[in-house]
């Protein structure tokens, strides 16, 4: 699955377009090097998103194409 839509449908990201641009500005790096909007997500990749003063470090543990918004928060976990 491409980053932008996986940070979409994990709602890591509210909006894919918002997600493509953060990736495009250089902001969200996969196993510690930049990434862009096409990189394919797989379990196991360390996703840090650096938006303004806030950053967020999570481990994908799952990658499914459609999940309820209730189910979104097991598709990845807090690293510290």
């Amino acid at each position: 699955m491409r980053l932008d839509k996986y940070l979409k449908v994990s709602r890591l990201i509210k909006r894919r377009t918002v997600a493509n641009e953060a990736c495009d500005a250089g902001k969200i790096s996969v196993n510690g090097k930049i990434a862009r909007a096409s990189y394919d997500v797989k379990v196991g990749d360390v996703i840090e998103i650096t938006l303004g003063a806030r950053s967020v470090k999570v481990k994908v543990t799952e990658v499914k194409e459609v999940v309820r918004k209730e189910d979104a928060d097991t598709m990845y976990s807090p690293v510290s």
